[in-house]
């Protein structure tokens, strides 16, 4: 097997690892988000808010780690 092939399986690996981590954090964040909405209705606005800013900071993440893998395999 060349050393390229192995490149781009391991990026492939670490792009899945990635993806699949920041969808488990996007997935607690939202079912917590959903439980304060609903133990507290007045304050789900907030609430909101504060889930979509968490939220684009774990995508802002991910998108930096997939670029990392994408330099890596291509290198």
């Amino acid at each position: 097997m060349e050393a390229n092939a192995l490149g781009y399986l391991a990026a492939g690996f670490g792009a899945a690892a990635i993806v699949i981590g920041a969808a488990l954090g996007i997935g607690k964040l939202a079912a917590a988000a959903m439980e304060a909405s609903g133990r507290q209705p007045e304050v789900a606005g907030q609430v909101r808010t504060t889930v979509l800013i968490a939220a684009a900071l774990i995508e802002g993440a991910t998108f930096f780690a997939l670029a990392i893998c994408i330099i890596l395999a291509t290198k």
